[in-house]
C-alpha cells in the first residue's frame, strides 16, 4: 500500500479545506456554449446554481465554475464575455455557503472579479504562466491556486515528469513571490493538455509520483479525449473510463478529483476507499 501524504489544510479566502483523507470531489460546472462535454447545459445562473446544489447533494466538496471552454480547438473569448457568463453563477453558488467555489480561468481580471463575487479558489489551466497578473490577483484575494501543467506544443520526446517538475517549480516560485502561501497551492498534472496519449497514460499510471512534488495534487481526467483514443466514444459515453481514473487517483492518495458525474464518482470512490481500508 502507498503511504498517504500528510494531512493538510488548504487555505482559501477564510475557508480551511481539509486534505489528506479520502480525496475530495470537485464538481465541474461549465457555463459555456461550447465546452466539450456540457456546453450549453446551463443557460442561466439559476440553472447553474441548481446544478451546483445537485452536485453538492451528491457529494461534491468544491464547485469549479468555468466561463470559457479550454477544449482542444476552442475559440477564445475576451474577459468581458467570460465574466458575463461566469460571475452570476459564482455569486449564486457562493451564496449557498456550503461548498467552496473555484473559478476556472487563466485571466487575472476574471479571477479578481470572481473572487470579489465570492469564489475561494482560482483554477488556472496555464499554471500562472499566461497572464502576468494572475499570481498577484490570487494573492490579493487571499485565494487558493490550482496550478495546472500545460504546454504550448506537444513534444513526445520529453520526460513528462521532469517537464512538470520544472514547470511547477517556476510556478510555485512565482506564487510565493507574489504572496500566495504554501498552504494555498494545489498542483494539477494537466491530463489532456500539451501531452501525447502516451504521456497522458504515463502520468495516469504513475500518479503517486506527483505527491513527491510537495503539494496536494488534483486530477482532472473526466470524459477527456484520451479515453476516446483508446475506446472510441463521445464525451457522454466516457464515464466508465473516467471512473477508472478516479480509482487510480484514490489508490495514489491524491487530494482532489475533478469530475462531471459527481454521484457516479463518489460511489466509485467509496468502494475504492473501503477496499483500501480492508487491505492487509
Amino acid at each position: 500500500m502507498l503511504a498517504k501524504p500528510p494531512a493538510r489544510i488548504l487555505r482559501a479566502r477564510g475557508r480551511e479545506i481539509p486534505l489528506g483523507g479520502q480525496p475530495l470531489i470537485m464538481g465541474i460546472l461549465n457555463v459555456t456554449p461550447d465546452s466539450f462535454s456540457d456546453g450549453g447545459a446551463y443557460a442561466s445562473a439559476g440553472e447553474a446554481v441548481a446544478a451546483a446544489q445537485r452536485m453538492i447533494a451528491d457529494g461534491a466538496s468544491i464547485i469549479d465554475i468555468g466561463g470559457e471552454s479550454t477544449r482542444p480547438g476552442h475559440e477564445a473569448v475576451d474577459a468581458a464575455t467570460e465574466m458575463k457568463r461566469a460571475i452570476p453563477a459564482v455569486e449564486g453558488v457562493a451564496a449557498l455557503s456550503i461548498a467552496p467555489v473555484s473559478i476556472d480561468t487563466y485571466k487575472a481580471s476574471v479571477a479578481a472579479a470572481a473572487l470579489e463575487a465570492g469564489a475561494h479558489i482560482v483554477n488556472d489551466v496555464w499554471g500562472l504562466s499566461r497572464d502576468p497578473g494572475m499570481a498577484k490577483a490570487i494573492a490579493d484575494g487571499d485565494a487558493a491556486a490550482i496550478i495546472m501543467h500545460n504546454r504550448e506544443k506537444v513534444d513526445g520526446s520529453l520526460d513528462i515528469f521532469e517537464d512538470m517538475r520544472a514547470f511547477f517549480g517556476k510556478a510555485v516560485e512565482k506564487s510565493l513571490a507574489a504572496g500566495i502561501g504554501e498552504d494555498q497551492i494545489v498542483l494539477d498534472p494537466g491530463i489532456g493538455f500539451g501531452k501525447t496519449l502516451e504521456q497522458n497514460l504515463e502520468v495516469l499510471g504513475n500518479l503517486a509520483k506527483l505527491n513527491g512534488f510537495g503539494f496536494p495534487v488534483l486530477l482532472g481526467a473526466s470524459r477527456k479525449s484520451f479515453i476516446n483514443k483508446i475506446s472510441p466514444s463521445d464525451p457522454g459515453e466516457r464515464i466508465g473510463g473516467s471512473v477508472v481514473t478516479t480509482v487510480f487517483a484514490s489508490l495514489a492518495n491524491l487530494a482532489v478529483i475533478r469530475v462531471h458525474d459527481v454521484a457516479t464518482h463518489m460511489q466509485a470512490l467509496k468502494i475504492a476507499e473501503a477496499a483500501i481500508a480492508s487491505a492487509r
